[in-house]
């Protein structure tokens, strides 16, 4: 087994998580991490999938559907994009009335 962060060969067993799983922990990096992870990281091509399938407004369930995330992060996603876009005010005059 190798390290997930370093690939270093320098693991020793750091007791096991709440539901039972075997932690491990790097010597070299001090990363912890376990064998199998439940939850596996959001690839780059799922994160440009669903950005190009949000500008084509499909709703957020099918994305869920399509891409295979849950609900819970693609929310979370949003929002981060969401907060990420320049606001801008725009003033229209109004029309004098003669």
């Amino acid at each position: 087994m190798k390290c997930i962060k370093c690939n270093s060969d320098k693991i020793v067993k750091y007791g096991k998580t709440n539901y039972g799983k075997q932690r491990y922990k790097c010597k070299d990096c001090q990363r912890q991490f376990v064998e199998n992870p439940r939850h596996q990281p959001i690839s780059n091509e799922t994160k440009i999938l669903i950005d190009k399938l949000l500008l084509e407004r499909i709703s957020l369930q099918g994305i869920v559907r399509i891409t295979g995330v849950s609900k819970r992060w693609l929310q979370y996603y949003v929002n981060q994009k969401y907060y990420q876009v320049e606001k801008k005010q725009i003033f229209l005059k109004k029309k004098e009335v003669n």
